[in-house]
């Protein structure tokens, strides 16, 4: 997941607030000097890691214990509450209130804008929306190129003219044919610094679309130098927020996020991955909630409903957490959950489950061994389908020459098969058995953050 090790350093933190016996003010500075070093090893800003660390622990040491909490509880929900509001508190959603719904993307070179502006269509695309994207960087060799490639990528029509050179021009030129459209996202141009013909030309192209949102594209690897970035283009262009890109696979994430947060430009999505559907609307709520291993049940949810019909999804769901799932219910449910993005990312937002340690092998199951697992399925029984505890040995041989496919991934199947077993029961014992239980876990997590969430 994006900040592993941040995640990683601050479960443990929890991890020993659960475990201890009491509370006392020697375990609170523990606790305070362990989240300072987890923070300050994610590249966040020494001074915004003091005054956190400051509020959580003063918050620790004075507030009276709320009826219906432990002091363990209680703990763990002040370390949620100050994460929270240091990364933005509620966050801001962009509502689209009225169309054509007009996005302008800003930023500078190398931050992943024109990428970013692929993957913001997808997302609108997946909510039903008409989208379209307009190639407006008149300035990078081959901008216009790629801009045209990602839309075919993503069945999405772009809109941009090759050869001319000046962006007010070709807004002119498609200014009729991009009206139709629920959604209109503009990739401008970037510099290698924020120059004054950028600012200029930047807040012509502005005045010409008047957009809903102008929306800066920071790359998460330049850490607490976001800071600058954010403000200078805020002061000069009045962004309305931040798409933190490339958050996945660097340790100055935490930096970008946390520098972010405190300028007048909210962040409104992050890039997690390399795909096209590796956006995700920036909600610290269900951010920190992932962080400290609590899950997030809602952009779970969100993920399959891209993937699944919703009566699909539930009834397997049911069969699923009732444990009466077969070999070809785990094929279908595995093939949802790749279509969802990796299994280890799925897994963090599952309450409860980042913390367990689940086997890698169990995390990374890839397109062609699920191929294989298919073709060997071809050649079982509908009884030993339906009951895979009766393949022995001999059952193991005969799939085995009438699949083609060898014996050890078909004992890799049947293992799959136990695990899948044995988280149903891990998830159970974690009350989790029936959908009520869900819908009762997920009303926490909205309402209370990290009230009445159990560590221990």
């Amino acid at each position: 997941m994006v900040l592993d090790k941040l995640s990683s350093s601050l479960k443990d933190t929890l991890s020993k607030i659960a475990n201890a016996f009491f509370i006392d003010d020697k375990l609170i500075n523990e606790l305070i000097k362990d989240i300072q070093r987890a923070l300050l090893q994610a590249d966040v800003n020494v001074k915004l890691v003091f005054d956190l660390t400051s509020g959580i622990k003063k918050r620790a040491m004075d507030e009276k214990l709320p009826s219906g909490l432990t002091k363990k509880e209680q703990l763990i929900n002040i370390v949620y509450e100050e994460l929270v509001r240091f990364l933005g508190g509620e966050g801001e959603k962009i509502e689209i209130e009225k169309k054509p719904f007009k996005v302008l993307l800003v930023g500078l070179f190398g931050s992943g804008k024109t990428t970013t502006a692929g993957k913001l269509a997808k997302f609108y695309t997946k909510r039903g929306m008409k989208v379209c994207l307009v190639g407006l960087d008149v300035h990078r060799p081959a901008a216009k190129e790629q801009i045209i490639q990602i839309g075919k990528q993503i069945a999405v029509p772009v809109f941009t003219n090759l050869k001319e050179k000046d962006p007010i021009k070709i807004l002119k030129e498609f200014e009729e044919k991009i009206e139709k459209f629920d959604v209109i996202i503009y990739d401008t141009a970037g510099r290698d610094a924020l120059s004054d013909d950028l600012i200029k030309e930047i807040q012509l192209v502005s005045i010409k679309i008047k957009p809903d949102e102008r929306l800066l594209v920071i790359s998460a690897d330049i850490g607490q130098a976001a800071k600058q970035q954010a403000e200078a283009f805020h002061e000069s262009c009045n962004i309305t927020g931040v798409i933190a890109t490339k958050m996945d696979g660097t340790a100055k994430a935490g930096g970008a996020l946390s520098a972010c947060a405190v300028t007048k430009a909210p962040i409104k999505f992050i890039g997690v991955g390399e795909k096209v559907d590796d956006l995700e609307v920036f909600r610290p709520k269900n951010f920190v909630s992932r962080l400290l291993g609590m899950g997030d049940l809602e952009a779970l949810l969100e993920k399959a409903k891209e993937v699944m019909k919703e009566e699909d999804a539930d009834d397997l769901g049911k069969k699923f957490l009732k444990g009466e799932f077969n070999l070809l219910d785990l094929y279908e449910q595995m093939t949802a959950v790749k279509k969802m993005g990796s299994l280890s990312k799925i897994v963090d937002m599952i309450p409860g489950f980042s913390q367990l340690k689940l086997p890698k092998e169990m995390l990374d199951v890839q397109e062609e061994k699920l191929q294989k697992w298919k073709t060997a399925m071809d050649s079982m029984t509908q009884e030993e389908l339906e009951d895979p505890e009766l393949i022995d040995p001999s059952r193991l041989e005969r799939i085995s020459k009438g699949s083609g496919v060898p014996v050890a991934t078909i004992r890799e199947l049947t293992k799959q098969y136990r695990q899948s077993k044995k988280m149903v029961k891990m998830f159970k014992g974690m009350g989790a058995d029936n959908p009520k239980a869900m819908e009762k876990m997920m009303k926490k997590m909205q309402k209370g953050g990290a009230k009445g969430m159990k560590f221990g």
